[in-house]
């Protein structure tokens, strides 16, 4: 029995071949996957769904950092944002379109850590630069998670599903 109720994404490889049979190696890839209505208190804290808290605790540490992107909020494991600020180091600081993306996205990011509750505080300029006042959805994004504010969610939701014609070259490329 393989535990399908964890928010794992199980790639079944046959390893080996033995007398009994057939035996199975497990690789799992812990991804965000979801979406989920929650409030943002009074302080600005948010409490992660029991899901992601699991996978910041099993894979990250519970280090994770925020940053503003399109109208919404990003939240990268903070493994997954060393990568990031490992590509930007060593971009040009004279291209104007570095400085640009430097300036407004990693200036803007957040380290934090989840606290024993799974709750983390959304800085008062992110909160603002998003429109998170009560009503926000968490959307896993597989190795991120954004974070909405509930009525632009439900209008991007509206929008991205009535023009879905408009991603099958897409798709069709990436060989979905």
């Amino acid at each position: 029995k393989f535990p399908l109720d964890k928010p794992q994404l199980h790639l079944y490889i046959r390893s080996q071949v033995e007398e009994s049979g057939l035996s199975w190696r497990i690789l799992e890839m812990s991804v965000f996957r979801g979406q989920y209505n929650h409030t943002i208190d009074d302080k600005g804290r948010i409490i992660f769904p029991a899901k992601y808290r699991e996978i910041f605790a099993e894979k990250y540490d519970n280090q994770l950092v925020i940053t503003n992107w399109d109208g919404y909020l990003i939240v990268f494991p903070f493994k997954e944002w060393n990568v990031i600020e490992e590509k930007m180091s060593h971009q040009s600081i004279l291209k104007k379109e570095v400085r640009a993306f430097n300036r407004f996205f990693m200036s803007a990011a957040v380290h934090c850590t989840l606290d024993s509750q799974g709750r983390v505080l959304i800085p008062q300029n992110l909160r603002e630069y998003a429109h998170l006042d009560k009503d926000i959805v968490l959307a896993g994004m597989l190795k991120n998670i954004e974070i909405w504010n509930k009525e632009r969610f439900d209008n991007e939701m509206k929008d991205t599903g009535g023009n879905l014609e408009s991603y099958e070259k897409c798709m069709v490329d990436l060989g979905i």
